[in-house]
């Protein structure tokens, strides 16, 4: 498996199951999410006036399930920052712990934690200037920004949870 620490000793356990449960749950509404910044990004290359395009960031910002369940977190690329931050906190250390050969994975994790950060916050600006200055570049800075995202966020979901899914299954608690 290469880089992939896999984590079979001893049995699954009912909280480490209902955790990486967890974890895949918040990573599909992610990946749902990330579908509509995918659209968005093309509509966005095919001219959609700027306004329209804001209004639907908005509406993914407030209305997704998500963020209903996220009452302080009111946009997505603070969800996902927060989601990021609690993972390097709370879970990294513990897998650590409970996994000492899963060490390259987490600073893999990490330094993509890093990576999607700044890809978050390229979305969020490049979504104010469209909608301060449209124009082509301001479209293709917008589009490629989403994409990026899109590309670089899908591929991270899959690599953890492929990567940390045995051990985290197999953990007591937290």
């Amino acid at each position: 498996m290469g880089e992939m620490s896999e984590f079979t000793e001893g049995p699954e356990t009912p909280w480490g199951k209902a955790l990486f449960e967890e974890l895949l749950w918040v990573h599909g509404m992610v990946r749902r999410d990330l579908d509509t910044v995918r659209r968005l990004a093309d509509e966005c290359r095919a001219g959609r006036p700027a306004e329209e395009l804001a209004d639907e960031i908005r509406e993914l910002e407030t209305n997704g399930p998500l963020w209903r369940l996220k009452a302080n977190c009111l946009r997505y690329c603070r969800f996902v920052h927060s989601h990021h931050g609690a993972e390097d906190a709370l879970l990294f250390p513990r897998l650590r712990a409970a996994n000492p050969k899963i060490g390259p994975v987490v600073d893999r994790l990490e330094s993509e934690h890093r990576d999607v950060s700044g890809l978050l916050d390229e979305v969020e600006e490049s979504a104010r200037a469209l909608t301060e200055v449209e124009g082509d570049a301001s479209r293709r800075r917008l589009a490629d920004a989403l994409s990026g995202l899109a590309d670089d966020l899908l591929a991270h979901l899959s690599y953890e949870e492929e990567s940390v899914g045995p051990t985290l299954s197999r953990m007591q608690s937290l």
